[in-house]
Protein backbone atom coordinates (compact mmCIF):
# COMPACT_ATOMS: atom_id res chain seq x y z
CA UNK A 1 0.00 0.00 0.00
CA UNK A 2 1.44 3.52 -1.09
CA UNK A 3 1.61 6.25 1.70
CA UNK A 4 0.02 9.67 0.28
CA UNK A 5 2.24 13.04 0.38
CA UNK A 6 -0.30 15.48 2.55
CA UNK A 7 -1.87 16.09 6.20
CA UNK A 8 -2.37 12.92 8.33
CA UNK A 9 -4.14 12.70 11.83
CA UNK A 10 -3.20 10.65 14.21
CA UNK A 11 -6.04 8.90 16.41
CA UNK A 12 -4.81 10.68 19.39
CA UNK A 13 -6.11 14.23 17.26
CA UNK A 14 -2.67 15.74 16.59
CA UNK A 15 -1.65 16.40 13.17
CA UNK A 16 1.34 15.77 10.47
CA UNK A 17 2.59 16.13 7.02
CA UNK A 18 3.66 13.36 5.09
CA UNK A 19 7.20 14.54 3.19
CA UNK A 20 8.29 11.49 2.24
CA UNK A 21 9.00 7.30 2.14
CA UNK A 22 12.67 6.77 2.69
CA UNK A 23 14.43 3.35 2.83
CA UNK A 24 16.08 2.28 6.40
CA UNK A 25 20.32 2.15 4.69
CA UNK A 26 21.25 -1.19 5.82
CA UNK A 27 17.79 -3.12 6.26
CA UNK A 28 16.01 -1.61 3.26
CA UNK A 29 13.22 -1.17 5.67
CA UNK A 30 10.65 1.57 4.53
CA UNK A 31 10.14 4.32 6.51
CA UNK A 32 7.59 7.13 6.73
CA UNK A 33 9.33 11.08 7.02
CA UNK A 34 6.34 13.45 8.77
CA UNK A 35 6.35 16.50 10.41
CA UNK A 36 4.32 17.73 13.30
CA UNK A 37 1.97 20.74 12.53
CA UNK A 38 2.09 21.50 15.94
CA UNK A 39 4.58 23.12 18.81
CA UNK A 40 6.24 21.03 21.10
CA UNK A 41 7.39 22.06 24.24
CA UNK A 42 9.88 18.98 24.24
CA UNK A 43 10.72 18.72 20.24
CA UNK A 44 10.25 22.30 18.94
CA UNK A 45 7.85 23.39 15.74
CA UNK A 46 7.07 21.35 13.06
CA UNK A 47 9.89 18.33 14.57
CA UNK A 48 10.56 15.98 12.01
CA UNK A 49 9.73 12.61 12.77
CA UNK A 50 10.48 8.40 11.05
CA UNK A 51 8.10 5.45 11.70
CA UNK A 52 8.36 2.01 9.77
CA UNK A 53 5.81 2.25 7.00
CA UNK A 54 3.91 -1.09 8.20
CA UNK A 55 3.28 0.42 11.44
CA UNK A 56 2.54 3.91 10.08
CA UNK A 57 -0.48 2.16 7.92
CA UNK A 58 -1.57 -0.45 10.71
CA UNK A 59 -5.04 -0.08 12.64
CA UNK A 60 -5.18 0.37 15.99
CA UNK A 61 -8.44 -0.40 18.62
CA UNK A 62 -9.80 2.14 20.46
CA UNK A 63 -12.88 1.55 22.40
CA UNK A 64 -13.40 -1.73 20.55
CA UNK A 65 -13.53 -0.33 17.25
CA UNK A 66 -10.28 -0.46 14.58
CA UNK A 67 -9.33 2.75 13.46
CA UNK A 68 -6.31 4.08 11.17
CA UNK A 69 -3.08 5.08 13.54
CA UNK A 70 -2.65 7.76 10.96
CA UNK A 71 -6.00 9.12 8.53
CA UNK A 72 -5.37 10.75 5.72
CA UNK A 73 -7.12 14.25 5.82
CA UNK A 74 -5.74 16.07 2.73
Amino acid sequence: MEVKLGRYEHFKGKQYEVIGVARHSETLQELVIYKSLYDSEEFGNNAIWARPKDSFLETVNVDGKEIPRFMFIG
